[in-house]
């Protein structure tokens, strides 16, 4: 008899004992990421340590130990339809850092014009350094159209043979030329710079009317 209730009570520590093994096995075995079940195309419900081959074009989920779901796992994609998702994804990034940055340069306008005198007067300061820059060339192509001058009058006395004039006024002649050519070159960019920095102005000016009357300027 009492042999019996000794060999009850040593299964019995056996089982308990057994019981936590497993448990031990569970939390030292299992994998961090714990257990991932799905049901598959054929409506069978697999569990398995790992991503279920089966499950790769369906979504999985991920359990702890005690059953509650730790996470959901997307189904795989092929290597097409990353490459699409992964194009995606860049798009969507860019227009991320496209609104970024437009809001950060629409913040640096306000701050730089908080109002339309502001911008008004400094378009009119651009446009006055350039219209002072052009008339000073205006000034030195007209002095250099009265050296010109000048210089036909002295290469008169060679004008049927030209290869005569003494080499200094053929190079006078020469250098002359090209800086009449480089004023007019110059004034010409100058005229382009006024037409540049109008468009700026103009443009920032429409979107700068946007954001005063979003603010209540």
């Amino acid at each position: 008899m009492n042999l019996a209730m000794g060999g009850t009570r040593i299964a019995g520590v056996l089982v308990v004992a057994a019981g936590a093994l497993a448990g031990g096995a569970w939390a030292q075995g299992a994998p961090v990421g714990g257990i991932y079940t799905c049901v598959d195309s054929q409506g069978r419900k697999l569990t398995s340590d790992r991503p279920i081959p089966e499950c790769l074009d369906r979504e999985q989920k991920m359990l702890n130990p005690s059953g509650t779901v730790a996470k959901k796992v997307g189904p795989s994609l092929t290597a097409s339809e990353r490459a699409v998702e992964e194009a995606r994804e860049r798009r969507e990034q860019d227009e991320r850092s496209r609104i970024q940055e437009e809001r950060r340069r629409e913040k640096a306008l306000l701050v730089r014009y908080p109002n339309r005198a502001i911008h008004d007067k400094e378009r009119a300061d651009a446009l006055e350094q350039v219209d002072a820059a052009s008339n000073a060339a205006t000034i030195r192509l007209a002095e250099l159209n009265t050296q010109r001058k000048k210089l036909e009058s002295e290469m008169e006395f060679y004008k049927k043979d030209p290869a005569k004039a003494p080499q200094y006024l053929r190079r006078q002649v020469e250098e002359n030329t090209r800086n009449i050519d480089s004023q007019k070159h110059f004034i010409a960019e100058q005229e382009e710079e006024v037409k540049r920095i109008n468009t700026r102005f103009d443009n920032e000016l429409t979107r700068l009317r946007q954001l005063w009357a979003s603010t209540g300027k």
